[in-house]
């Protein structure tokens, strides 16, 4: 079909309805304009994060030699390797809903198997992931067990020797999505850091990275350090909390609160069994609120530096991360009107408003996968198309790029390609220095598969 007449609107594209997978730039500019028109009548809709979706893709996978690929197996699921680490000792555990065997509780397996749980650590969200993104998290007792629970969000970010004193090992099980600026890597910096300055033993039960397939973004600027970032890797880091608690220990980001002198703490760590970074792995459990479909975890690397900016994402609608919109973008065909919801956004931006602006599913599920880059096109786009300019970044758009020049670059009118470029060099150099810790297998030129 030969493409429709050039028509004006936020995105600013030519349009076509042709059907795309892989990574043709011009794909992607296509589908983009039909996504935010709305030609694609039927697109795909997102499917919540629940057991029964666990399958579905990975049972179609199959090795070269045709016969179907073994199925993946988290870190926690493999006990015999380490329940003899927590033998006879005082086990702290950081955890929240995403740390299952199955569908039963690790610390419900743990208890069962007579491991002597001390203390429990959550990080943001919550034990129980209800918790909204940024909420004071208090500690607490969990009614199940009596454990117990110990904040690690808000000013109390690091364990102190009070918490660890009944503990001589801590057992680390959170599920990722594969950001730098996703707080449960930031919250297992200060677990290290703390097991590191008060001798305690760590074990990291490992668990596969959604958006593990790509690099991409800038590299942290240490001037930028905060809860949203506190290493030097880029946005995307394509590597497994496992992986990075081993790069943690193995550059010295660790430091000694009383001198320059670098630490390290003592870590295990209980890799995935049949886990590779270009493997499909749809998470059993929503990581957290606003997360909760797989869609919302592949655009959620882009749509997240929009929490910088005065453009909502979704918050406060069943489609977090799997949107965007503003009062005063005009052209968009899907309409949207945050509320309030309970331990998810109680106070999302513009509540109330009626928000026009783009349902990324159908992009997500069809492209974005292929992609394998941050789509930074969106945020120049809206910059471009809002009112007024000078109201578009917000303070905290630094901390999650991680350097200043990002603004900068969409503020100067910079091409997406030439942004993307000015990364490579960063990109590079990260790369080789993760090669010494990566546990799983990684082909830059397959993607998800």
């Amino acid at each position: 079909m030969p493409p429709l007449p050039m028509n004006r609107n936020a995105m600013n594209l030519i349009q076509d309805t042709t059907a795309f997978k892989g990574s043709s730039f011009n794909a992607l500019v296509i589908l983009a304009l039909q996504t935010f028109c709305g030609l694609l009548a039927h697109p795909i809709q997102a499917q919540p994060i629940s057991a029964s979706t666990t399958q579905a893709k990975p049972s179609n996978i199959v090795a070269s030699n045709n016969q179907p690929m073994p199925a993946i197996e988290v870190g926690a699921n493999n006990v015999n390797a380490y329940l003899p680490l927590l033998k006879n000792k005082r086990v702290g555990i950081v955890a929240n809903p995403t740390s299952t065997i199955g569908k039963t509780h690790l610390i419900d397996t743990l208890k069962a198997l007579g491991v002597n749980i001390t203390g429990v650590f959550t990080p943001e969200h919550g034990f129980r992931g209800d918790a909204e993104n940024g909420a004071h998290i208090n500690n607490d007792i969990d009614p199940k067990t009596g454990l117990k629970i110990i904040s690690l969000y808000g000013k109390h970010v690091k364990p102190t020797a009070e918490d660890l004193k009944l503990m001589d090992v801590v057992v680390f099980d959170i599920q990722d999505v594969g950001t730098r600026f996703y707080t449960y890597l930031t919250t297992l910096h200060y677990v290290m850091q703390a097991c590191a300055d008060h001798n305690k033993a760590l074990i990291v039960l490992d668990r596969p990275n959604p958006n593990g397939f790509y690099v991409d973004g800038p590299v942290l600027q240490l001037s930028l350090k905060s809860m949203v970032g506190v290493h030097p890797i880029p946005i995307v880091h394509g590597m497994t909390l496992g992986e990075l608690a081993k790069m943690i220990n193995g550059e010295g980001w660790l430091k000694d609160s009383l001198s320059p002198k670098r630490k390290a703490c003592k870590l295990t760590v209980v890799a995935c069994k049949n886990y590779t970074h270009n493997r499909i792995f749809p998470l059993p459990v929503p990581p957290s609120p606003n997360l909760p479909t797989q869609n919302a975890i592949y655009l959620y690397p882009t749509l997240c530096l929009l929490e910088g900016t005065i453009v909502s994402m979704g918050r406060g609608t069943d489609k977090p991360f799997e949107c965007f919109g503003a009062p005063w973008l005009k052209q968009g065909t899907y309409t949207f009107v945050p509320k309030a919801i309970q331990g998810k956004s109680l106070n999302p931006p513009y509540l109330g408003d009626t928000c026009h602006g783009v349902l990324l599913t159908n992009f997500a599920s069809e492209f974005i996968i292929s992609y394998k880059h941050i789509y930074i096109e969106w945020l120049f786009m809206l910059y471009q198309e809002c009112p007024d300019k000078s109201k578009f970044f917000n303070p905290f758009f630094d901390k999650l790029a991680g350097t200043p020049q990002l603004k900068q670059q969409i503020i100067q009118g910079l091409k997406p390609s030439e942004i993307r470029d000015s990364w490579q060099l960063g990109i590079t150099q990260f790369m080789q220095v993760r090669k010494p810790y990566l546990l799983y297998p990684y082909d830059p030129n397959i993607g998800l598969n």
